[in-house]
């Protein structure tokens, strides 16, 4: 057999058509050769070496020396001889398929949010950017303060940015290239065989997630609660944050349920002081008391620390006598006890000196 002559133009031609051109568009496979603060550099074998400049690593992802990956090419060649790369790119195009998957199966997954605005946090989940709005928040996280405290609102989603959270996809267009997320959707089967085990007159302990003017919210084993204003405190509560503050631990009392909130009580877990000193007053009983507020059906009277009563205006002696002309707030006067309401917790009063009007 004779031996052919390979010359050096023929090796060349051998190796150019073994060695795959690259091209833009196309996804190339390699190892992670280096990670640095701006760049990661990715072996890609015969192909050279590619450069993914760190916009386009993505945000939840974190790679070490050795990895295998996945990238599209940018451009083919860079001034300093690499390829320029995008891992997101080639993620994206993957996680879309995985995103619908996901989404068919309503499986629950794991986000990592990497920035957030008044309307939610931003979220990239395989690749493909997507969000989760404030409303779909667990109890846990939602933050509950006033409409006008927006400061407040995006320091609350702030402290979730780089937190894992469990979630479910909630909506997924790939041509609209729309994501949106849930976090309730993904506790919502465990809060339900929570909401089994509780009933009306329980004793539950919450932590305070917001303080708002009608009220308190409670999260209570992962279930939002509400302390209404009036059931805060047996005597008149003016400013919740008086009595509690975000973080708190608190004790309360189960005093109604519905499918998505507790209605609680802190008031209800102590005695009422108003049936212990209420037992001071008969009807008939000249009394001192203070005058707290001025209405014009009447004024409310403070007869003891924890009992409030009514002098109305048709007891303060005439036709159309204007409550503002008799009183003046924090002025102390005699009044006659006519009624006492125990069941209704109810005082009513006459003006002592009304004859005189």
């Amino acid at each position: 057999m004779a031996n052919a002559t390979i010359t050096m133009d023929d090796l060349l031609a051998q190796a150019d058509e073994n060695i795959k051109q690259l091209v833009t568009g196309e996804v190339v496979h390699g190892n992670v050769l280096s990670v640095k603060k701006h760049e990661i550099l990715i072996d890609l074998g015969p192909l050279g070496v590619g450069l993914v400049p760190r916009r386009e690593v993505g945000f939840s992802k974190k790679y070490e020396i050795g990895d295998e990956v996945s990238a599209s090419i940018v451009d083919t060649e860079l001034d300093n001889g690499y390829s320029l790369l995008s891992l997101r790119k080639a993620a994206k195009d993957r996680g879309w398929d995985d995103v619908i998957a996901r989404l068919e199966a309503g499986e629950i997954i794991t986000i990592t949010p990497y920035d957030a605005n008044r309307g939610g946090l931003l979220v990239e989940y395989e690749g493909v950017r997507g969000f989760l709005p404030v409303s779909q928040l667990s109890a846990e996280h939602y933050p509950r303060v006033g409409s006008s405290d927006k400061d407040e609102i995006l320091q609350r989603l702030n402290a979730l940015i780089n937190k894992e959270l469990r979630v479910r996809i909630l909506d997924a267009d790939r041509k609209a290239n729309k994501l949106i997320f849930s976090e309730k959707e993904a506790v919502k089967e465990g809060l339900a065989e929570r909401f089994e085990k509780m009933a009306i007159g329980d004793a539950v302990k919450g932590v305070v997630t917001g303080v708002v003017d009608f009220g308190v919210f409670v999260n209570v084993e992962g279930i939002e609660g509400l302390i209404h204003i009036s059931e805060i405190s047996w005597e008149r509560v003016s400013n919740p944050s008086d009595y509690v503050k975000v973080g708190q631990t608190v004790d309360a009392k189960i005093i109604a349920i519905d499918k998505e909130r507790l209605s609680l009580s802190m008031k209800q877990l102590t005695q009422d002081p108003w049936l212990d000193e209420v037992e001071q007053f008969k009807s008939g009983d000249t009394v001192e008391g203070t005058v707290t507020r001025i209405t014009p059906f009447g004024a409310f009277v403070q007869l003891s620390p924890s009992v409030e009563a009514l002098v109305h205006v048709s007891e303060l002696g005439g036709d159309g006598t204007d409550p503002e002309k008799v009183f003046t707030l924090n002025e102390r006067k005699e009044f006659v006890v006519l009624e006492i309401d125990k069941d209704n917790r109810k005082i009513s009063l006459s003006l002592a000196d009304k004859k005189k009007k």
